[in-house]
């Protein structure tokens, strides 16, 4: 075993909505987590896809947006310091000789649990690629799936494919570097964010520092180093723009990835579970959220908020085996108050 590896009790798969409220659910028990997530930030599909959209069907919420349940949870979740590992997919997992858990990921990461939540949704998101044959060798150096300082700062012509929130942000970000010429490329001039950033773009926009192109990419130009992104208007005529980065925001999909070959029981790309304890077909480890499956299902997040909580009390003989585990209410337990730091 790596000698950095993490120890804890609860390794959470998935930091979107169910994954999150897995780990308040865990600290209520006193336990503390560490959660791996493809994404660069939290919020799952919330975030990833609808982040400012209306959601109305969260108990005594009467309408939020994607985004505001997900800083919503994390404040939840705060009094548990969880650790968080963004930007990585788990690898492989293994049971050890003791009954842990051993898990690696894509980063580097190795961590040893005692039980583990898979909360990852449909899968792990990965960004959708901008599909031009021969662009891949460009990847990593021209070519980004997102945004940071260092990149921005090293180039001359951007340009930022893509409508919605996470592009607009891009766009607005590389306008306020050095760069001398930034566009924003979209098949229609139809753009989704929120008013303040809508309002931002509209002013960039007015004032040429950003040039929007209605059009859809269909080549390059460079070989040892990318120069020129080719794009397709509504006329059908090509344009060639001068290109030394390019930010690409065409949303995520999902993949299983290797979490088809744990050996757990699944069907139709679901891990099958007990609906009394979100177990799943290897004791200790648990599914919640969209990525399970037993009889009469649904696929809403108030069900995985549900399913989060059973899963927690149930994992508790795992993780403090032998030991009783009183049903507590956070209205009335200084147990719980402390945990959640707000005892006096």
């Amino acid at each position: 075993m790596p000698a950095h590896t993490l120890q804890t009790d609860a390794l959470v798969i998935g930091a979107g909505p169910v994954g999150l409220f897995q780990v308040f659910q865990l600290g209520l028990q006193g336990v503390h987590a560490q959660v791996v997530d493809a994404l660069p930030e939290v919020g799952g599909q919330c975030v990833a896809l609808y982040a400012d959209k209306p959601i109305y069907d969260i108990p005594a919420v009467k309408v939020c947006t994607g985004r505001e349940l997900v800083q919503n949870l994390v404040s939840q979740t705060a009094p548990f310091t969880p650790g968080m590992h963004l930007n990585q997919t788990l690898e492989t997992l293994e049971r050890q000789a003791d009954g842990r858990f051993l898990a690696t990921s894509s980063a580097g990461l190795t961590v040893l649990a005692r039980t583990v939540f898979i909360a990852g949704g449909v899968g792990a998101f990965a960004a959708r690629r901008l599909h031009l044959p021969g662009l891949e060798v460009f990847e990593g150096k021209q070519v980004h799936y997102r945004l940071t300082p260092g990149q921005a700062a090293q180039t001359k012509n951007a340009i930022v494919i893509g409508a919605e929130q996470q592009a607009l942000e891009a766009a607005i970000a590389l306008c306020q570097g050095p760069a001398a010429n930034v566009s924003l490329v979209h098949r229609r001039d139809a753009l989704h964010g929120d008013a303040q950033t809508l309002a931002q773009i509209a002013a960039l926009r007015a004032s040429g520092r950003l040039r929007f192109v209605a059009a859809q990419a269909c080549g390059f130009g460079g070989k040892s180093r990318l120069h020129s992104l080719r794009v397709i208007d509504s006329d059908e005529q090509e344009i060639s723009l001068k290109a030394d980065g390019v930010w690409v925001f065409l949303g995520v999909s999902p993949k299983l990835g290797p979490l088809a070959d744990w050996g757990l029981d699944m069907e139709r790309k679901h891990l099958r579970v007990d609906p009394a304890s979100f177990s799943t077909s290897v004791p200790g480890i648990f599914a919640v959220g969209d990525i399970n499956h037993y009889p009469g299902k649904k696929k809403l997040i108030v069900c995985g908020f549900h399913e989060a909580t059973l899963a927690a009390f149930a994992a508790m003989e795992f993780i403090r085996p032998g030991q009783a585990l009183p049903l507590q209410y956070t209205t009335t337990s200084s147990e719980l108050h402390r945990r959640l730091g707000v005892a006096k």
